[in-house]
């Protein structure tokens, strides 16, 4: 792709984001959504290749639909209260709708089948961009509305988010298709604790984005797209690999990575707010995570192939790791020793 194209793309991107983060009225907000789906969609769809068009098309439908839904909520909204401001939504409807138009927006279930499909249609750097930028401003408003969303409604959509995640990603073998079960399940914690603590819910994504930003830079730089090729990665990457198990491990929540903050303090949260039984469900639920991650990390550095192959060996090489990786890597382990700090800051 031209690289004038490309810087075009990234800083509609950019507008599209700040746009709708920073929009106080319904319109801009609906406007900014709208500039981030015509940007991504070139990107999604630039190797030509069917699958990646299929994916642009099944993208292109689903987000049309959904920010006809925000307008339509917005707008019935303004109609029976005169307010289009986003944190005035009062209207019954407009609420539900609203949850209805962002559930879609981010691939909670049951409004997730889209998103494994266009993440499997797209590149790794492009499959970055849709897991954690593109779920930015959807957060966002969901983060803003919070006060008016009915939390049975959020709590079931979560609690399914998780269980589904889990499920489904068990049996993949597509790394991309894995990291897009990962970050349903992953949204499913966020949605279950923004109606009691919305500042909980967005640090959560901003250490979900650290550690899947982590995940597919590294998966990036091996090349590694199947579980098959992950496993002839170790003799490329040694130090590479064996990071990445710690990553998938953070990710999966384990003490003491950074990926244990998150779900320690939504379960303390739920528990203070009495809804202990949530808290336990989605705790067992985060174990069917746990599973594919070690699976992956089982195949990226504990698996060797076997012998009798007749696959090329992809040996060792000397570049060094890019800095991105390494900084993001770093992150991703050793913040749970400095939580006091994040939550001071937060």
């Amino acid at each position: 792709m031209n690289p004038q194209a490309k810087l075009i793309f990234a800083l509609s991107l950019t507008l599209g984001t700040t746009l709708t983060i920073s929009s106080n009225h319904w319109i801009m907000a609906w406007t900014g959504l709208e500039i981030n789906t015509l940007a991504i969609l070139p990107l999604i769809s630039k190797s030509h290749h069917p699958r990646a068009i299929e994916a642009a098309t099944k993208y292109f439908l689903v987000q049309a639909a959904a920010s006809a839904l925000v307008l339509f909520s917005s707008m019935t909204n303004a109609w029976h209260t005169g307010q289009w401001d986003i944190t005035q939504l009062s209207h019954p409807t407009s609420c539900l709708i609203l949850t209805v138009a962002l559930a879609m927006k981010l691939g909670l279930v049951p409004f997730h089948f889209w998103f494994p499909e266009v993440l499997q249609g797209s590149s790794l750097i492009v499959g970055l961009l849709l897991s954690t930028l593109m779920k930015f401003p959807p957060i966002t408003l969901l983060y803003l509305t919070s006060p008016s969303l009915k939390p049975s409604v959020l709590m079931t959509m979560a609690i399914l988010s998780a269980a589904l995640g889990g499920w489904m990603g068990l049996n993949q073998t597509q790394t991309r298709k894995i990291l897009a079960f990962s970050s349903i399940s992953h949204l499913g914690w966020m949605a279950i604790i923004v109606a009691y603590s919305p500042k909980l819910a967005l640090l959560n994504f901003y250490l979900y984005t650290l550690m899947t930003a982590a995940v597919f830079l590294s998966l990036n730089s091996i090349k590694a797209l199947k579980l098959s090729t992950l496993m002839t990665t170790w003799t490329k990457a040694p130090s590479l690999n064996a990071i990445l198990l710690l990553t998938l491990l953070s990710l999966a929540g384990l003490p003491p990575l950074t990926g244990f903050l998150p779900k320690w303090l939504i379960i303390q949260e739920l528990t203070k707010q009495e809804v202990a039984l949530a808290a336990t469900i989605i705790a067992l639920l985060s174990l069917l995570g746990l599973f594919f991650y070690l699976r992956l990390a089982y195949c990226a550095t504990i698996t060797l192939p076997p012998h009798t192959t007749n696959h090329m060996k992809q040996w060792y090489n000397n570049k060094p790791t890019n800095t991105m990786v390494a900084v993001l890597t770093t992150m991703s382990l050793m913040l749970l020793p400095i939580s006091p700090i994040i939550l001071a800051v937060v």
